[in-house]
């Protein structure tokens, strides 16, 4: 079963990539649901992706927790786990079973879907599309894409209302249907960046298909724009 080290190390990689306390980010590893395998550079994923069982196996969960899908769901029904929140259900796996948080979320967000009770791509404050595009620039130009108003309204014809912004590192911002975007960057090379967007708070699975469609268009207009 994987060991407790292990959910360490997941929270200080979060705290590295976000900038926030030990506490946030072990809270936000318990509580937030909906964790998938990292995708490929540019590719979109989210809403219309296969669901958490198909995505991750058998085989790498039973390794990785010591119980396949169907000895979890017998343990949790018997738990009668479809009368508790996600977050009683992710809290339960890592205090009760010693699970890791991230593959507590996995078993909770698999339980969910297989019991009817959350559909592909949703989460607890909406619907999340999400998509990736590798550019052939620099962090900080990539970044500048995002943060600089102007240069943003070249490639994204939509309105974005910053929130905050951590240079080269992460872009979050408002969006039209009150949604929200968190945008994080990577270097890849002098000359070579990534960003990978998350766009949430989204009000159906439909509507998350859209932007889904929306945001491969948009980042590959960028790319464009940005290596012209």
């Amino acid at each position: 079963m994987t060991s407790n080290k292990s959910f360490k190390s997941s929270v200080r990689a979060r705290m590295d990539k976000t900038g926030e306390s030990y506490t946030a980010a072990r809270a936000h590893l318990i509580t937030d649901p909906e964790p998938a395998p990292a995708a490929p550079a540019d590719q979109p994923t989210g809403t219309g992706a296969a669901t958490i069982r198909e995505r991750v196996s058998d085989p790498k969960l039973a390794e990785a927790t010591g119980r396949d899908y169907h000895t979890w769901f017998a343990l949790l029904d018997a738990w009668e786990a479809t009368t508790r929140t996600h977050t009683e259900i992710a809290a339960w796996l890592v205090k009760e079973h010693d699970v890791n948080g991230w593959w507590a979320q996995t078993v909770t967000v698999a339980y969910e879907q297989e019991r009817g009770l959350r559909v592909p791509g949703q989460k607890k404050d909406g619907f999340a599309a999400s998509a990736s595009k590798t550019v052939n620039v620099p962090v900080e130009r990539l970044f500048a894409a995002f943060a600089d108003p102007g240069l943003r309204l070249r490639w994204l014809p939509v309105e974005a209302s910053e929130r905050t912004a951590k240079p080269g590192k992460r872009f979050t911002a408002d969006l039209p249907e009150d949604t929200r975007i968190a945008a994080t960057f990577q270097t890849k090379g002098e000359a070579k960046s990534m960003v990978g967007i998350e766009h949430t708070r989204i009000g159906s699975a439909e509507r998350a298909s859209e932007w889904k469609s929306d945001w491969r268009t948009w980042l590959t207009d960028l790319k464009k724009l940005l290596e012209s």
